[in-house]
């Protein structure tokens, strides 16, 4: 394994915030609902400042770079105010410098219960929405355990681009319990007709520590789910989207942030449960922080700081198992500028990848065929 240089390697932000209005029954994220929906002024500033302590602990991770994009997940994001947007930012800033088309994307769900508006959002520096709409039909939304309304999904895909958002990612499932193929298209239809730049369309999965895990809905059957997907994906194409990954769709620009994760660079990360990467001359490190809100804010950030090298053994797969979800792949240059591994000690596997027309036959990239996106998991078994 070569020395790394870190320079060369973009770096990303992800900020979490752990709290929700109510915990859904299909979500198994580091969520946590709030007493009465709401997070009092001094509770955020309590956080706020945690999280300006946990990042100073990882400035020297940067090793000189700027952040390129950043990421507000959770929970509910949009609990938080815009003025503890503003500040947090002015902090972060005053510590390591973000780059001047920096994308900062916000998520947020279309409840009535969001703390400030759009526009107010917009204003402090957030220039990307990622909403949590689910689906439309109401009934779905109710055995889901979604707070909003159809209503208010489709107004608040409204409201963020009459507030100036050019960059609206809509967040919606397929494969929803008693869910028809009608069903699913209209929901990838309302999404598109109301104004979506950007939408994560994926299959409902049932994630063990889940309500949905300890009592199961009854899920549409096969062939209803592969109508599902045949029919969204061509409703998609022909309205100008482009699958650039595996569940992402996107009219305009594709999500800077998650194009950082997916090709394998770094990201600090901050807040309770949130998942960090870096990379040092000797190796590439992940690291996470104790996922209760309440130990995050006891503990001092040192010891929030769990950090594990990703062995050379391990690497070849954590970078394949990111760079294939992508449908144009990656340059294969950047396999060794990633990891430090010589992608020559991967002749055989890619060759046989290959031969089998999993892969593209073109040893400038690395890159699934339509087959071997279907097989993905097989593709990556080869790498282990």
């Amino acid at each position: 394994m070569s020395l790394l240089n870190p320079i060369n390697i973009p770096l990303s932000l992800y900020i979490h915030m752990p709290w929700c209005v109510r915990k859904c029954p299909y979500c198994d994220f580091n969520s946590h609902a709030v007493p009465d929906g709401q997070l009092s002024m001094d509770l955020e500033q309590q956080y706020l400042t945690a999280l300006v302590a946990d990042f100073e602990t990882q400035v020297e991770m940067a090793q000189g770079r700027l952040i390129h994009s950043v990421f507000i997940g959770g929970g509910t994001p949009s609990l938080i105010s815009a003025q503890g947007y503003q500040w947090l930012f002015d902090q972060l800033k005053a510590r390591l410098s973000f780059s001047d088309d920096c994308e900062i994307t916000l998520e947020a769900n279309p409840g009535t219960v969001e703390h400030d508006s759009f526009a107010d959002y917009l204003s402090v520096g957030i220039n990307r929405l990622s909403i949590g709409v689910q689906s439309f039909d109401t009934e779905h939304l109710q055995r889901l355990g979604r707070i909003h309304s159809a209503h208010n999904a489709m107004d608040a895909i409204q409201q963020a681009r009459q507030a100036g958002f050019e960059r609206v990612n809509v967040d919606l499932m397929h494969g929803l319990p008693s869910q028809t193929v009608e069903q699913a298209l209209t929901d990838l239809k309302l999404a598109v007709e109301h104004g979506a730049t950007h939408i994560s369309w994926y299959q409902l999965t049932i994630e063990p520590n889940t309500v949905f895990f300890r009592t199961q809905p009854a899920l549409p059957q096969d062939e209803i789910l592969e109508q599902i997907q045949e029919l969204g994906e061509a409703y998609l194409i022909a309205n100008g989207f482009i699958n650039y990954e595996v569940s992402a769709w996107r009219k305009a620009k594709p999500s800077a942030h998650n194009l950082n994760y997916w090709q394998f660079g770094d990201y600090l990360a901050i807040g309770a449960g949130a998942h960090g990467k870096v990379t040092r001359p000797d190796g590439v490190y992940r690291f996470q922080k104790t996922r209760l809100p309440k130990d995050y804010l006891a503990k001092v950030p040192a010891e929030h700081l769990q950090m594990k090298r990703i062995e050379a053994d391990e690497l070849p797969f954590e970078f394949m198992m990111n760079a294939l979800r992508l449908n144009e792949g990656v340059a294969a240059e950047l396999y060794q500028q990633r990891t430090g591994l010589d992608l020559n000690h991967l002749q055989m596997p890619l060759s046989k990848l290959r031969q089998k027309k999993l892969l593209l036959d073109d040893t400038s990239k690395i890159a699934c065929t339509e087959q071997g996106h279907i097989f993905l998991n097989s593709v990556l078994e080869s790498f282990l």
